[in-house]
């Protein structure tokens, strides 16, 4: 038991680690804008605000880690492995996972079977074409995954989800189709996601302040903390074109230096975490679709 939790175990993470850190990085680049108003097309300064994240962003973040000796995980849509295939090749050769992010970064919502499946396939070949890379592991769109996800995942090799807001540590994930098979389900939360804090575009985020890296990074630590006394899992969620910015990317080195001093914390990818919790005796979750009358 954790001292000062009761009846609350700590998860049970390798070599005495008392939690993990993630960083993972959404490369949306277009994407989004694209999607949800595909007129923005002819607007190119907020095309230029999206472009930034696989011309700048993504190369700082690469050479951050390179220098640090890290691995991350990178969710790509297939658009943007399209439209930047250098890019998806320097994340690939720097060592770092490459996860399914979309094709063109569509919430899986109000779908058929069949739309999702179209969404999932077309990915998964533009990444295999342009990167010659088959991802194990998958995040929706806006955290969009629906009932019938899990299982089309499942049927494509997926090893992992990384979309859901349930728990604050790995579980495993029946995939809800009566074949007993799971996904390890690695959660995020809003509060961990860049965007919330720093995103700003005419359109999307009027009213939002954006707030200073000293904020952001006192409401990271807090919840770093909290993680550890928890035995959580603390999975930071960057878009590139947020947190690339030049004294976002300074302060992230500075996390970055801290978790890495600190003993009590397992830093790894979204994949390594997936492999440990795989080979843990957790017992599935199944999620219910809800009847509503």
């Amino acid at each position: 038991m954790l001292k000062g939790v009761p009846n609350l175990p700590g998860f049970p993470w390798p070599d005495g680690k008392r939690a993990a850190v993630t960083w993972s990085f959404d490369v949306d680049a277009e994407s989004p804008v694209l999607h949800d108003e595909p007129a923005s097309a002819t607007r190119l300064a907020t095309m230029s605000h999206q472009m930034f994240g696989p011309l700048v962003g993504v190369p700082r973040f690469l050479d951050l880690l390179e220098r640090h000796g890290q691995r991350a995980t990178f969710f790509v849509p297939g658009f943007v492995a399209e439209r930047y295939p250098d890019m998806l090749r320097a994340v690939i050769d720097g060592g770092h996972e490459v996860g399914h992010h979309g094709y063109l970064h569509e919430p899986l919502r109000g779908m058929t079977i069949a739309e999702e499946a179209a969404i999932l396939d077309r990915g998964l070949d533009a990444l295999q074409r342009v990167g010659d890379v088959r991802p194990r592991g998958f995040r929706a769109p806006l955290g969009e995954l629906s009932f019938q996800t899990p299982a089309l995942l499942a049927d494509r090799g997926f090893q992992y989800d990384s979309s859901l807001m349930d728990e604050d540590r790995p579980y495993l994930l029946d995939v809800g189709d009566g074949s007993s098979r799971t996904l390890v389900e690695l959660p995020f939360h809003w509060s961990t996601d860049d965007w919330e804090q720093y995103a700003w575009m005419p359109g999307y985020d009027d009213g939002r302040p954006i707030e200073t890296t000293r904020k952001v990074h006192e409401l990271w630590w807090t919840d770093i903390e909290a993680h550890i006394r928890y035995g959580g899992l603390f999975n930071l969620v960057n878009h590139p074109f947020v947190s690339g910015r030049a004294a976002r990317v300074v302060a992230m080195e500075e996390m970055l230096e801290r978790l890495l001093s600190d003993e009590r914390i397992w830093f790894t990818t979204l994949g390594e975490i997936a492999n440990f919790a795989a080979s843990l005796p957790l017992p599935p979750r199944h999620h219910q679709p809800y009847t509503v009358n």
